[in-house]
């Protein structure tokens, strides 16, 4: 569906012009969201600003600034490469925002988009003594975005980074030197803890594969477009969480926390283990399937969760 009309050109002259029409366009093609914006008119406002090289925030009395032909036509491709592809926005222009900071993303790894963010924000609260925490672990850390936040939330701690992907390590690393974080924080390929060496941490976070194999085959093209390695949890969703899980109990500090990102497999979750109390952490922000177990209930049903691997 390419834009050939020259009326877009002659016509549409302001940033607000752009924005809208893409918006429009969006909306018109049902463009699937979910990267970081959940609506067609934030979708369009990210886009127009990246590539006319703005900041997020401009000042109000910038929008009706005229554009040149050569900003319009670049704003036009990218509209419709974004349509065109479905590729989400953030391949597109590289960048995503996660706790309020910026990330290098492409295709190597997941689109940032977690609601851990908001816990990060406010140093989990009221979970653990901000003062008392000095190891953090951030299994499946894609491109590092839980790690490097939790590394400007908690600036004595040290924090560990883990993913089982090679890609995603590399693009995790121009993000550790992107934020200059190196001394403070460390990469490690590792299927889950196997790699680490044997040491406690405090908080133990992670947004790790979480989808069924059923629900993965219904996602939208954008979603697709992501690396599968990121998505994909096994028949029922559970197979990493398990895992992690069951394996927590020796690299959790005595007053340590355990937060875990399952999104839709949450109610799966709750019923493979009926008995153990899962915190289901509420955000004000939106999102939900993240639980939180403390180090003794980690510890207290350690065996039905080894159970679970079998």
């Amino acid at each position: 569906m390419q834009t050939t009309n020259p009326e877009v050109l002659t016509t549409l002259a302001s940033i607000r012009d752009y924005i809208r029409w893409a918006a429009s366009r969006f909306s018109q093609a049902q463009i699937a969201f979910g990267h970081g914006t959940v609506t067609a008119l934030d979708e369009a406002a990210a886009i127009i600003l990246h590539t006319l090289y703005q900041p997020y925030n401009l000042a109000e009395s910038y929008f009706d600034a005229v554009l040149t032909l050569e900003e319009r036509r670049a704003l036009i491709d990218i509209v419709d490469k974004r349509i065109n592809e479905r590729i989400p926005a953030a391949y597109l222009t590289h960048e995503a925002i996660f706790a309020g900071l910026s990330f290098y993303v492409d295709e190597r790894v997941l689109v940032p988009r977690s609601p851990i963010a908001e816990l990060i924000e406010q140093r989990f609260a009221p979970w653990v003594d901000e003062e008392q925490v000095g190891r953090i672990l951030d299994l499946c850390t894609g491109s590092a975005c839980i790690a490097i936040a939790c590394a400007y939330a908690f600036p004595h701690a040290s924090v560990d980074a883990v993913d089982l992907s090679a890609d995603a390590l590399a693009v995790a690393e121009i993000n550790v030197d992107k934020h200059q974080l190196s001394e403070s924080l460390t990469l490690y390929q590792s299927d889950l803890f196997k790699a680490l060496p044997e040491i406690r941490y405090d908080i133990i976070v992670s947004n790790p594969p979480y989808v069924s194999l059923a629900e993965w085959e219904q996602l939208p093209a954008e979603f697709l477009a992501e690396p599968d390695m990121g998505f994909k949890g096994g028949p029922s969703g559970l197979d990493i969480v398990i895992r992690i899980l069951a394996d927590a109990n020796d690299y959790l500090a005595e007053e340590g926390i355990l937060i875990v990102e399952v999104g839709s497999s949450a109610e799966t979750l709750a019923e493979t283990f009926p008995d153990v109390p899962f915190y289901w952490l509420e955000f004000e922000r939106g999102g939900d399937g993240v639980f939180l177990l403390t180090a003794e209930q980690v510890e207290f049903y350690h065996d039905l969760f080894i159970a679970a691997l079998n």
